[in-house]
């Protein structure tokens, strides 16, 4: 058992002893393109979304010099009719190339990688010959041993993330890889499949793949893999049920990722440290992607700055993702930039709109806490509106309340403002500073019907909750006494704090010069 070679199955034994949420199912996917065309993967996911769970998974499963039958037979890919073909057949190569520059540095991890691989290959293989070149001593080991290799490369991005600024590194560290795995004819020789994972999908050349040759699996176009970015709405139902948590606000703070045939992908990481410690709040600072968000969001491309804005505010945006570069600074417009957070999970994409949108409320909190730091006189000017907007809520200015409403729709009004819907979009646009203090909730079910927004404090505000209605060419009367009439305040009466009526009404028919917009604030009294 090596380090590099062969590890054996301990980090997958670890996982499984810990709250495990089985994800083997991604094991037959692989088994189905052994030593064919089609042999190589590459997955790209964001930090803490359970990448290194599954390259350890892979080692556990593949790796010839253990015996992993205990760690699989009760998962789910114990009844696929291959699973013994595969388990535990083969030599693996496990890379884990964040932890390999920590020992070597970025400009000697690839002497450092071959040195030691060929070093066990002579430990593991004395009878086998070495060559000249790293791919051509692989394919002697095989010829030895009789058997491929799985190559599972963890974070395989590292050094391209790693040596920004040093475009050699990156050239250096990519013809290794094309060594492997651009020679189709060496490459089905040594490799029965290769697994790549990392943030970033492959660094291009101009506009192609710098190793074509994979099949990748991004943010953007997860496929059949979608799955497995994260947990599941059963998975995380499951996990309520089995520890006791509130699974309308596990929901709320870490659904929102949906693929294509699927439509609730939770963040895992955060989904667990929620589990463990009965907290529900952002865990998304404990990755080192959270420093790096500020740095994206202050970029100045045009439109950016009020993508954001709206961003915030729970509005969805279009985005061109097939320009993107595939690395941390080569960005030519905000399409780029939103790409990137695609990438990094601070959005979340539907490939069939081409829209994204933040995914929940973690991710928002994050948005909020960011943008407070952006030095942009717009940015600047809408988060100081936005947060008084919130304190002439709270005040009960009415007037100060609709002024600023209409300012917005006027700034930032959508191609059809006609319905309730639309007016929507600009009342989350005017409040996007809320996550200090509130959650947001849309269509709360409520009494005899569903609260349009629902602004609830956090634990430790001091505000009212907002119970938000609107109404498209009605009047704000009209709003309040709907949300009394449907007992609307029963939603959230519970965290016992006071509670605030907003009506919000526009009407499109408003004489010339006339404000179209008006509210109406209550406080709300239970006997009334």
């Amino acid at each position: 058992m090596g380090n590099y070679l062969n590890p054996g199955n301990a980090g997958f034994a670890g996982i499984r002893n810990d709250v495990y949420v089985d994800k083997s199912g991604l094991i037959q996917l692989i088994n189905q393109t052994i030593d064919t065309p089609r042999r190589l993967t590459c997955i790209s996911r964001p930090r803490r979304f359970g990448k290194s769970f599954a390259a350890q998974m892979l080692c556990a499963y593949y790796d010839k010099t253990c015996d992993s039958a205990g760690l699989f037979d009760d998962l789910e890919i114990a009844g696929d009719i291959h699973y013994r073909d595969y388990r535990n057949r083969y030599d693996v190569i496990y890379l884990d190339m964040t932890e390999a520059i920590g020992e070597a540095s970025v400009a000697n991890v690839v002497p450092y990688i071959q040195e030691s691989v060929m070093e066990e290959l002579a430990e593991s293989y004395p009878e086998s010959k070495a060559a000249k070149g790293f791919a051509a001593t692989l394919a002697n080991a095989v010829e030895t041993a009789g058997n491929k290799f799985v190559m599972i490369i963890d974070e395989w991005d590292a050094p391209i993330r790693e040596s920004v600024g040093h475009p050699d590194l990156q050239r250096r560290y990519l013809e290794f890889l094309r060594s492997l795995f651009k020679n189709s004819g060496m490459t089905s020789k040594i490799f029965a499949a290769a697994y790549m994972t990392g943030i970033l999908p492959i660094k291009k050349d101009g506009s192609q793949s710098a190793i074509s040759d994979f099949l990748e699996y991004t943010m953007v176009k997860p496929r059949q893999f979608g799955k497995y970015v994260g947990f599941t709405e059963d998975e995380v139902r499951e996990l309520c049920r089995t520890y006791g948590s509130d699974f309308g606000k596990m929901k709320q703070w870490y659904d929102g990722y949906s693929f294509r045939d699927l439509t609730s992908v939770y963040n895992p990481n955060s989904v667990m440290k929620a589990i463990r410690n009965d907290d529900f709040d952002s865990y998304w600072t404990q990755t080192s992607a959270a420093d790096s968000l500020m740095g994206y969001i202050s970029l100045d491309f045009d439109g950016l700055g009020r993508t954001v804005a709206e961003l915030i505010g729970g509005v969805e945006t279009k985005v061109d993702t097939k320009g993107f570069a595939n690395d941390l600074v080569t960005f030519r417009d905000r399409d780029d930039v939103l790409t990137l957070l695609i990438h990094l999970g601070y959005l979340t994409y539907d490939e069939e709109t081409q829209r994204a949108h933040i995914p929940n409320e973690e991710i928002r909190l994050e948005f909020t806490r960011a943008i407070r730091h952006v030095k942009r006189d717009d940015t600047i000017r809408r988060v100081w509106e936005s947060a008084r907007l919130i304190e002439d809520t709270v005040r009960g200015d009415e007037e100060a309340v609709a002024r600023q409403i209409e300012k917005i729709h006027e700034e930032e009004s959508p191609l059809r403002y006609n319905n309730e819907q639309a007016l929507r979009s600009v009342i989350k646009r005017a409040y996007f500073s809320y996550g200090d203090e509130y959650v947001m909730f849309e269509e709360l079910p409520a009494g005899a019907g569903y609260a349009d927004v629902v602004y609830l404090p956090k634990k430790d505000s001091m505000l009212p909750a907002l119970v938000v209605e609107l109404k498209w060419n009605q009047s704000a009367d009209g709003a309040i006494e709907q949300i009394l009439d449907r007992r609307y305040p029963q939603a959230v009466k519970e965290y016992g704090g006071d509670i605030l009526l907003v009506g919000i009404s526009y009407a499109k028919d408003a004489p010339s010069g006339k404000r179209k917009h008006r509210c109406r604030i209550e406080k709300y009294l239970e006997k009334r």
